[in-house]
């Protein structure tokens, strides 16, 4: 059965240096799966220090996209897979390391 992937996620999004304390979730659209990349749908992520630092660096928000879309460590369900991969298809369940779990 093929589902339908979303046009927008959730995430806890950092716009400009701000305390870990005051991110909120919000609304931001789904990004686009290269054809070697994997969408996952995180079922859980940790916090880190080093997830920390970007919120309290104003140079992290200059050379980026905004909002950042924080976090690093997850796990979660593949949703998608861009046309080169051969390793995972939608359904497997994963974890691993990427910008923007949270």
């Amino acid at each position: 059965m093929v589902t339908a992937v979303p046009t927008s996620m959730t995430g806890y999004l950092c716009a400009k240096p701000t305390p870990l304390e005051a991110l909120r979730l919000g609304e931001i659209a789904m990004p686009a799966v290269p054809d070697d990349g994997v969408l996952v749908r995180v079922r859980a992520s940790s916090v880190n220090p080093v997830d920390a630092f970007p919120t309290t660096l104003p140079g992290y928000f200059m050379a980026g996209r905004k909002p950042v879309v924080l976090g690093t460590d997850f796990a979660g369900v593949v949703e998608a897979v861009g046309s080169a991969v051969t390793r995972f298809r939608p359904g497997d369940e994963v974890f691993g390391g990427a910008r923007g779990a949270f």
